[in-house]
């Protein structure tokens, strides 16, 4: 068999590197800023498209070293930043698959994980699925699925990912070479889709109840961007929070600062010790108000 991957950052290195050792790889996709990837395919001189394949460039690639007469048996992608046109879908003569990182038909679209804790699941997951024409719509080949542990971050359940993709793309791989892949349609009528996240998005609205605010804080912590607030004009980036049994007046301003030490913020329905932050809090005072915009 002989296969094609299309990967991107840390985890498409992972995959990459391993596979390499087990697989013929012909080709690889990947993007500008994936420099491991690219270095990796440079010093084992394995074909390599580099960038944004639309606007006719992964045309001119393939043209170029004449793939569309050399298809690869199956192509792998993982982590890949880009949709995957039709042209570089049927390079593979046998199958296209992806492995995304949620439950399919939920969370279809850019950073599951993160959205997955936001929303307050209980269950995670990844999905083997064919490439089609649409965003994580192809028919499912296998999944993992495991518990959200109730202080994971994204960055911990991104950690629990590693461990399973391997070993789940090696189980797809075994099926594929045994004829004996079978897939099953995905529900349309339960999938929802959630969109790319900048660090923008972060920002916290203390008129949130605390459930909400708990998940929004650790889904996007260290070492990613963070949840962040603002006081005197200053940004805040908060790491960690947990709930409080501090009293409060419901009448009170949400974000209100009701204790220093321990530093305790008032909310929708009860009150947050914040635990870690990035930033100055020297010049805090007891009832300033955490505000929903730097203003």
């Amino acid at each position: 068999m002989i296969y094609a991957v299309l990967c991107s950052g840390n985890l498409g290195f992972n995959i990459l590197s391993n596979l390499y050792n087990e697989l013929k790889i012909k080709f690889v996709f990947t993007d500008n800023k994936s420099t491991d990837i690219i270095n990796f395919c440079k010093e084992n001189n394995i074909l390599l498209f580099k960038g944004n394949p639309r606007n006719g460039k992964a045309n001119e690639f393939i043209a170029n070293n004449k793939l569309a007469t050399k298809k690869v048996d199956v192509i792998i992608s993982v982590n890949y930043l880009f949709i995957i046109d039709k042209q570089i879908i049927d390079l593979a003569s046998k199958i296209a698959f992806n492995v995304h990182g949620s439950l399919l038909p939920k969370y279809r679209g850019r950073t599951p994980h993160v959205w997955s804790i936001i929303n307050n699941e209980k269950y995670a997951g990844i999905t083997a699925h064919i490439i089609d024409n649409g965003c994580d719509t192809g028919d499912i080949i296998e999944q993992v699925k495991f518990r959200i542990g109730s202080k994971d971050t994204g960055a911990s359940l991104l950690e629990k990912y590693n461990l399973i993709y391997l070993p789940l793309i090696k189980k797809v791989i075994s099926k594929i070479n045994s004829n004996s892949v079978i897939l099953k349609k995905q529900n349309n009528l339960k999938a929802t889709y959630f969109g790319k996240r900048v660090p923008e998005d972060g920002q916290i609205n203390w008129d949130w109840q605390k459930e909400r605010i708990y998940n929004w804080v650790r889904a996007q912590a260290y070492p990613y961007p963070g949840a962040f607030t603002h006081f005197n004009q200053q940004k805040l980036v908060i790491d960690e929070v947990r709930f409080s049994n501090f009293g409060f007046n419901y009448n009170l301003e949400n974000g209100k600062i009701l204790s220093l030490n321990p530093l305790i913020v008032k909310v929708q329905n009860g009150c947050l010790e914040i635990i870690k932050y990035r930033g100055d809090l020297q010049n805090i005072k007891l009832n300033e108000v955490f505000k929903n915009d730097n203003r």
